[in-house]
């Protein structure tokens, strides 16, 4: 009986959204199990390969995070030119092309200009599923839709890190190989199940050149609103990366947790997105995105925030679960706003920009935490952590405020192409 309820639960689920939003989530699980087959051992490959230090790593990954921004805002303007579609695919190729070829360089001072280059092709395809994703789904069933997302991501990256151990043992080219198995899998499947989304021209609007389609990111920028969206999602993130970067390393110095208690910890993290991210984002519907944002991120600083204070185990799997349930409501709803603020053909370009909180806190966060973790208390790092997450809880709630008196008191007077005036924000 609970099976038979189970299953009709799923049908119904299923027949909510269109058959190309499952063959979208389908491939885009497929592409990022490759992903962690490959980078879940991108540092230990670097290092034995070529005998390089730790610090010559880090410096990969920054130049890397950045030339991997300009690729997502290059991917973003040919999205919204060239189609969603043709970027995804051509995004998927090139990507399977060049991780082969970097696979077979043998020396480090060409390996590293040459992962630079594959950093800038590999995200190419990213804002083109996104803004599919988008077209596909009408307003209110969009952070649902990125809800689904992540669980299938949660899935591959659960399964990818596990082949790629036992391929690594064999032989570490494998690892290209695989990813690169994966993409042009993924591009077949993109090809024969997916249709192009994006939305047709108007009639009054003349057909841009490529230079006017870059030119647009002014047009995004000029959007105060969301350019201070993205600043309060900068906070957000500089808090979140520190669950996979600083959290382990804090835990086994400070506190003597083993590396199996400290994948446990991950992988609670992992088994409540598969299992509750669907049902939490169907109960946001009807809140306020904004606010959901600021609720999200609350829990953000008191999640990692109790890493300063708690002193047991148990303790800190209450804090991963915290966390969780924060990213379940802030991630998916996110990915939404930012559809909310772009206008229909500007999509591409607007979830490009948006990375630009990832990219900066992903380069920024760790370096502010180990300046922190050295020169003082480990635990300040997580005092500090706390702090920023209210930080950027409350400039969600005072931009919430700051639009619902901009609607109620201002008349319009924003350029058309990026109004906000009209949100349901």
């Amino acid at each position: 009986m609970l099976l038979r309820e189970s299953l009709a639960r799923i049908k119904s689920v299923y027949g909510e959204y269109p058959r190309s939003f499952w063959v979208l989530v389908l491939s885009t699980s497929i592409d990022r199990i490759g992903s962690g087959i490959l980078y879940s051992f991108w540092g230990v490959y670097v290092t034995r390969r070529f005998g390089v230090s730790m610090t010559e790593v880090g410096l990969l990954f920054a130049v890397w995070s950045f030339t991997s921004l300009l690729g997502g805002m290059l991917g973003g303007a040919l999205a919204d030119r060239l189609g969603r579609k043709s970027m995804l695919v051509y995004g998927l190729v090139i990507s399977s092309l060049s991780n082969v070829l970097l696979g077979l360089v043998g020396r480090f001072d060409v390996f590293f200009p040459a992962a630079v280059l594959v950093g800038l092709v590999n995200v190419i395809g990213g804002p083109a599923a996104q803004a599919m994703l988008a077209d596909l789904l009408p307003e209110e069933k969009r952070a649902q839709g990125f809800g689904i997302l992540r669980v299938g991501i949660n899935l591959a990256v659960t399964v990818g890190p596990l082949i790629g151990g036992l391929l690594a043992s064999r032989s570490f080219f494998l690892l290209f190989v695989a990813d690169a198995v994966t993409s042009m899998i993924t591009a077949v499947i993109a090809i024969v199940g997916l249709e192009e989304t994006k939305p047709p021209a108007r009639e009054d609007q003349p057909e841009r050149t490529v230079a006017q389609t870059f030119a647009g990111y002014g047009l995004v920028m000029r959007d105060v609103a969301f350019v201070l969206f993205v600043g309060a999602c900068t906070l957000m993130w500089l808090v979140y990366v520190q669950m996979y970067t600083t959290l382990a390393v804090y835990l086994d110095h400070t506190h003597g947790v083993t590396e199996q208690g400290v994948g446990a910890i991950l992988s609670l993290n992992a088994a409540m997105v598969v299992v509750l991210q669907f049902p939490v984002t169907r109960r946001l519907a009807r809140y306020r995105p904004l606010m959901a944002m600021a609720a999200g991120t609350l829990l953000y600083a008191l999640g990692f925030g109790m890493y300063g204070f708690a002193a047991s185990y148990s303790l800190f799997m209450v804090a991963m679960a915290v966390i969780t349930v924060g990213e379940m409501i802030a991630l998916p709803t996110a990915q939404a706003l930012v559809t909310e603020f772009a206008p229909e053909d500007m999509r591409g370009r607007y979830l490009a920009f948006s990375s630009f909180s990832t990219v900066i806190a992903s380069a920024v966060g760790p370096l502010l935490a180990g300046m922190v973790m050295d020169r003082a208390d480990p635990r300040w790092m997580w005092y500090v952590a706390g702090l920023v997450g209210l930080i950027a809880a409350g400039s969600f709630v005072l931009l919430q405020r700051c639009r619902g008196r901009q609607q109620q008191e201002q008349p319009c007077r924003c350029p058309e192409a990026v109004c906000p005036c009209e949100s349901t924000l």
